[in-house]
């Protein structure tokens, strides 16, 4: 993988409280490739400028108040929970496909219960295309936290979804430049941060062989030692 050197923070400066973020890998299967949704992020960003990423971004405030379609699984909720109380997990994972449409106009969602209610200014949009968010199909793979030297930290958690379980065409804010589908043997000629090159090696296993509801007991927790990543089951 072509991992690039990314900034540290000041000397001697205290190291930043990370927030909670959200990932979402959106993968299919063509000619016998596992392919995941990656786009690059424009050089002028603070965080990770020039890498190529899934898409995903900071939870919001409104995103814990946001009605769904269809509830989160209870063997996800129950992994979540083990981290963040149930309404932060509900927001971490609105937040996982609130950013999905944002960065790549692709929605994961059904038909909206209840049409006639406002919803939260950030989510206008997306209410707008008639659904509601869909959690359901959602699978929590994986969590990571940036390393306490870098100048801006996440408590990043990653899910995944197959492809079709999405609508729409990709298109989004402009956040995500190159949005494209890439096989995950390819990545390796991108520039990719190193927790991603870590998701990755995980990610074509579970694309090919998707673990059952209630399958998953455990989620892997990529901790940051110093030098590499431990893998702690979590």
């Amino acid at each position: 993988m072509a991992v690039v050197e990314e900034s540290v923070k000041k000397p001697g400066s205290k190291a930043v409280r990370p927030k909670d973020a959200a990932t979402l890998i959106i993968y299919r299967q063509r000619r016998n490739k596992v392919e995941v949704l990656m786009g690059k992020r424009h050089r002028k960003h603070k965080f990770l400028p020039e890498r190529y990423v899934f898409p995903g971004g900071r939870v919001d405030p409104q995103d814990s108040r946001v009605r769904y379609a269809t509830p989160i699984r209870e063997d996800v909720a129950e992994l979540l929970t083990r981290k963040a109380t149930p309404a932060r997990a509900r927001a971490i994972a609105a937040a996982a496909i609130r950013e999905t449409f944002e960065e790549a106009g692709l929605v994961i969602g059904k038909p909206d219960p209840e049409p006639h209610r406002p919803a939260p200014a950030n989510w206008q949009a997306f209410f707008d295309t008639g659904m509601a968010p869909c959690f359901e199909n959602l699978t929590y793979v994986a969590r990571a936290i940036t390393p306490p030297w870098r100048p801006m930290r996440f408590n990043a958690r990653f899910f995944m979804v197959d492809h079709r379980h999405v609508m729409g065409e990709l298109g989004g804010d402009g956040e995500l430049l190159d949005l494209t589908y890439v096989p995950i043997k390819e990545t390796d000629k991108l520039e990719l941060p190193l927790i991603t090159t870590r998701v990755l090696e995980m990610v074509e296993e579970l694309a090919r062989h998707p673990p059952a509801p209630g399958a998953m007991k455990t989620v892997t927790f990529f901790h940051h030692n110093g030098d590499r990543h431990d893998l702690i089951p979590e």
